[in-house]
C-alpha cells in the first residue's frame, strides 16, 4: 500500500491517536504527525524480505537509508525512536557505524507489530507515553 503501518491490525496509528489525536486518511495523519514534530522513516532503504518479519530480512541485502544526510538537513531532531527491537538492531549495526554526527537520544519502543503478541495494546500505549513522554488524550482531559 506503500504506506507505514498500513497492516489493520498494527497499533501504530491507534496509539498515534490515543497520544496525539492522530486520525483521517494517510496523508492527513502523516500531515499531523509532522506538525506535533515526528517523522516517520525506516531504517532500510530496500532489502530482501521473503517473509513478513522482519526476522526474515536477509542482511546481506539491506541497504540503509542515509541517516547522516538526514540528521545533517534536520539538527534540530534531539530523539529517534525505534518500534521495535529490529529496527533498533538494524540501525545499531548499520547505520551508526558510519555516523561522524553526534547522536541523538536513542528511544526503545515495543513493537507495534500484531506479530508481537507479547503484549497488550494499553501496555504498549503506556510504554509508548511513558518513553515519548506523552499521556494519552484521555488523561489529559480531552476525548
Amino acid at each position: 500500500m506503500s504506506e507505514y503501518y498500513a497492516h489493520r491490525q498494527n497499533a501504530f496509528w491507534q496509539i498515534m491517536s490515543a497520544l496525539l489525536g492522530v486520525n483521517g486518511d494517510y496523508e492527513s495523519r502523516c500531515k499531523q504527525l509532522t506538525r506535533e514534530g515526528i517523522a516517520l522513516w525506516d531504517v532500510l532503504a530496500s532489502a530482501v524480505r521473503p517473509g513478513s518479519l522482519d526476522a526474515d530480512i536477509r542482511h546481506e541485502s539491506s541497504r540503509q537509508n542515509d541517516f547522516a544526510g538526514f540528521l545533517a538537513a534536520h539538527a534540530g531532531i534531539t530523539r529517534i525512536g525505534f518500534n521495535g527491537r529490529k529496527a533498533e538492531q538494524l540501525f545499531r549495526g548499520l547505520v551508526i557505524p558510519e555516523l561522524a554526527l553526534p547522536l541523538p537520544q536513542l528511544i526503545s519502543l515495543p513493537s507495534t507489530s500484531p506479530a508481537y503478541a507479547a503484549m497488550s495494546f494499553n501496555d504498549k500505549l503506556d510504554v509508548w507515553g511513558s518513553r515519548l513522554e506523552l499521556k494519552p488524550l484521555t488523561t489529559r482531559g480531552r476525548q
